[in-house]
């Protein structure tokens, strides 16, 4: 459960990110962290705790130190969608789509001089990424097809390297962004064990590292880090990339993240001038609109948030040791295709707009995000309709009683439990609204905020929930999510199957629905025209609305406020102010 949805963090790609991550990030608008005290070239940031190791491939926590101190062969440029190159100055597909050859710039160097070839390349693929005694989450976004084969990685000569895989598969292209690592001095660490006989890699770039071993290939190295206080980056003198005229990038010689305890911190750091970017959630944003002049900042709008915010019902119909991991009567409700529509007519979306999120988003309607290529315009949504809720209530035999309340067939009080993760105000003040909202279809619903660790433990192992509210992060490309639309993926919570470690569940059923997404998903990564790409998730996202497993709820907008002496700022939803921080300038 901690894990979600492939996103390009510039230039690295992670398919998988905690789920309370995932949210963090849409709120703080891919700030790329701070600290205090500006200097002429320096950019100052604000992260909400420290970094939990300097290895990139054994990273499995937002933000990170990695977007900014590796490349991989590619990256996805945020504004446009594009794969682009990086390491990599180009790549060739075979006939049959199943080779993909890359060619390295020539002169590549790490951050201590040494030279970086294919063969760091091969290692850090088949040495690393594809080696099961490392458990790094990112090895899952190098499957292809439901079989989840792996890719064969070969080194053909010191500047090209050939990935090849059992058969067309139109996202591998940006699975290669992963960051490429330097052989030289982690291949002992990779071939040495220790006392109980896994690679001493495993414990290799922790964060008591000193920051000047860590040797890298992005714009920026490590240069300090003092733990709860900051980290500090200094531009990596070998970095390849140079400016038309020839100049030696990056512009902004160094970055500081200022560890603070709290978003209200990072607030007050911002507006004092300590900071030079903060998101900008909506309780902030009247405020920091008031003071974007005299500030002398601007607060961008990228436009509607990527990822999902939604509701679910639990409709996992098994048995674990006899007993049903739902109560037979709910989980009729639950599995009513009328019953769940019911529930998306009774949701007033808009006021959530309105009041919770001071009008700065959108209704979201779709597993895809709307700023995807691959977003269906013309999917069915569930505007709020209480007459059109109760018509289709009573359609499947529920009643009202004399004094309002809603019964089910057979007379039991329709009343069940929504949960979201505690200390999460959006995600509290969207369920105190849906328990309002459902009131008046005579429903009753018993909120309750719990700990996020008590509400994975509940998703992923005991499935003991009715209902929920959650986040999940997302890009451009749909297949990262497949964890969530097949049946046995480990995100499938709606009818979620037993975790590894956990009880049997006795009678688990998967509709027919649910094969058919799964099957949507399969075909679409198959097909490599990317209007028939198109196409395939368009019926993925109808199907999706008519049986509506994730009831959806609110796209914010993406807002990020960045100090006016940033020259060359693009900002977008996907990669927010920074993502081409080696390129900007400062100007006083």
């Amino acid at each position: 459960m901690k894990q979600i949805i492939s996103q390009i963090i510039k230039p690295q790609k992670l398919l998988l990110l905690t789920l309370i991550s995932v949210f963090l990030l849409l709120n703080l608008t891919a700030c790329k962290p701070a600290a205090l005290g500006k200097q002429d070239s320096q950019l100052v940031q604000a992260i909400l705790s420290d970094p939990k190791t300097f290895n990139a491939a054994l990273s499995q926590e937002i933000p990170n130190v990695f977007g900014l101190i590796y490349e991989g062969l590619i990256f996805e440029n945020p504004i446009t969608g594009e794969t682009e190159p990086a390491l990599a100055k180009s790549w060739q597909f075979s006939e049959d789509k199943q080779r993909i050859t890359f060619t390295l710039r020539e002169g590549l160097k790490w951050s201590d001089g040494q030279p970086l070839t294919a063969e760091d390349v091969d290692f850090s693929y088949n040495q690393i990424y594809l080696n099961e005694e490392i458990p790094s989450n990112v090895r899952d976004s190098l499957r292809v097809g439901r079989s989840g084969t792996l890719p064969t990685v070969k080194k053909l000569d010191n500047l090209t390297i050939e990935f090849s895989i059992s058969e067309p598969f139109a996202p591998f292209l940006r699975s290669t962004g992963l960051s490429i690592l330097p052989a030289h001095i982690l291949r002992s660490k990779v071939e040495n064990k220790d006392e109980n006989g896994k690679p001493v890699f495993l414990s290799t770039w922790g964060i008591d590292t000193p920051p000047e071993e860590i040797i890298v290939n992005g714009p920026y190295k490590l240069d300090q880090y003092f733990t709860s206080e900051r980290v500090k980056f200094a531009a990596n003198p070998y970095y390849w990339r140079k400016d038309s005229q020839g100049k030696q990038l990056p512009y902004i010689k160094e970055i500081v993240w200022s560890i603070v305890e709290s978003t209200d911190t990072s607030l007050l750091q911002f507006r004092s001038g300590s900071l030079d970017s903060i998101g900008v959630s909506p309780e902030y944003f009247s405020l920091l609109k008031r003071e974007e002049k005299p500030g002398n900042f601007t607060i961008y709008n990228g436009g509607p948030a990527y990822g999902l915010m939604f509701m679910a019902f639990n409709q996992n119909q098994g048995k674990r040791n006899g007993k049903p991991l739902i109560e037979p009567y709910k989980s009729r409700w639950f599995n009513n295709v009328n019953f769940r529509k019911a529930i998306a007519y009774g949701i007033d979306r808009q006021r959530m707009i309105n009041n919770i999120y001071q009008g700065l988003g959108q209704t979201q309607n779709s597993q895809i995000s709307v700023q995807s290529p691959y977003y269906y315009s013309e999917v069915k949504t569930y505007d709020y309709n209480l007459e059109l809720a109760k018509k289709l209530l009573l359609q499947e035999g529920f009643k009202y009683d004399e004094e309002g309340k809603l019964l089910d067939a057979e007379n039991n009080p329709v009343r069940f439990s929504l949960l979201t993760n505690a200390g999460n105000k959006i995600r509290e003040q969207l369920g105190s609204q849906i328990k309002e909202d459902l009131s008046k279809l005579g429903i009753q619903v018993d909120f309750t905020p719990i700990a996020f660790g008590v509400l994975v433990n509940k998703l992923t192992q005991t499935l003991d929930w009715d209902a929920h509210i959650i986040g999940f992060g997302g890009g451009n490309e749909p297949h990262g999510s497949v964890n969530l639309w097949y049946p046995d993926g480990n995100l499938h919570l709606f009818n979620q199957k037993p975790q590894a470690g956990s009880p049997p569940i006795e009678g688990r059923v998967v509709m027919d629905w649910e094969e058919q997404m799964a099957e949507y998903y399969i075909q679409a990564a198959k097909e490599l025209d990317e209007e028939k790409r198109k196409a395939i998730y368009a019926k993925a996202q109808i199907l999706g609305q008519e049986y509506l497993p994730l009831i959806y709820l609110v796209n914010p907008l993406s807002l990020g406020a960045v100090r006016n002496r940033f020259q060359g700022i693009e900002y977008s939803a996907l990669g927010g102010a920074f993502w081409n921080v080696e390129r900007l300038e400062i100007t006083e």
